[in-house]
């Protein structure tokens, strides 16, 4: 595995990134080209379903290492992303109810890096992330991450409410972090489950939130009313470790 994020400038390259299956984490373009194969690089990046930022040659220029962008740099993922099938079956395989980490549009790396971190430790068998409006396996979350993206599996899904009612076929019971929900220690977390993380600022967005079937509130003493998403999410990670454990 490398920690390196890979940086491809230019468009041939870039086009080149898309059809060998590069997974694409972040794709700039000249705000305004519209030639032929900028043309070709936002079909590729459509069909990915990868977002694009429109920009100025001032940042393309504060961008590129080479000063050979051509209008177009692209940032590969430092790691290879998993399918969400890869994290089941390695739950299959260690002969345990799935136990899944889920993020909401989680966009800081190190916030990310950590909540893999805390998956690894707390003996989740994936992380499931979505490929928009969150932050991807960069060389930031790598390092945060300590090691554990070698081997906790990392999934990139387009949408990930279709993906919560793919897993509910396949027996898997949802909870997010609230505070307006019941205390986390008067719930039933045992058993085939997926632990919801929201945004940094917004918590659970109201679609996902409606998609959990338990909404868990972490009791809080002090006087403010809120925790760091990495946090929150290793504090309900061990509760389930709790009430998993023989």
């Amino acid at each position: 595995m490398r920690y390196e994020e890979s940086v491809i400038e230019g468009r041939n390259a870039v086009i080149e990134a898309f059809r060998a299956g590069k997974a694409i984490d972040k794709l700039f373009i000249l705000d305004g080209a519209q030639d032929g194969p900028i043309q070709t690089i936002k079909r590729e990046a459509k069909k990915r379903d990868t977002m694009i930022k429109f920009v100025t040659r001032e940042r393309l220029d504060q961008l590129s290492q080479t000063g050979k962008h051509q209008g177009v740099i692209a940032y590969a993922a430092a790691y290879t992303y998993a399918e969400v099938e890869d994290i089941l079956a390695a739950a299959r395989s260690k002969k345990e109810a799935p136990f899944v980490f889920l993020l909401d549009n989680i966009e800081d790396p190190h916030n990310l890096g950590a909540i893999i971190r805390t998956a690894n430790l707390a003996g989740a068998h994936g992380v499931i992330i979505p490929k928009n409006r969150a932050a991807g396996l960069t060389a930031a979350v790598a390092r945060t991450s300590a090691g554990a993206l070698n081997y906790t599996p990392v999934a990139r899904v387009t949408n990930l409410a279709q993906t919560m009612e793919a897993l509910k076929k396949e027996g898997l019971w949802f909870v997010c972090a609230d505070m307006d929900g019941t205390t986390m220690y008067q719930l039933d977390l045992t058993g085939p489950i997926g632990l919801v993380i929201g945004n940094e600022g917004d918590g659970v967005g109201r679609l996902i939130r409606e998609k959990c079937d338990f909404v868990a509130s972490i009791p809080m003493k002090g006087d403010i009313d809120s925790l760091n998403a990495s946090v929150a999410a290793g504090v309900l990670a061990y509760e389930i470790v709790r009430q998993r454990m023989p």
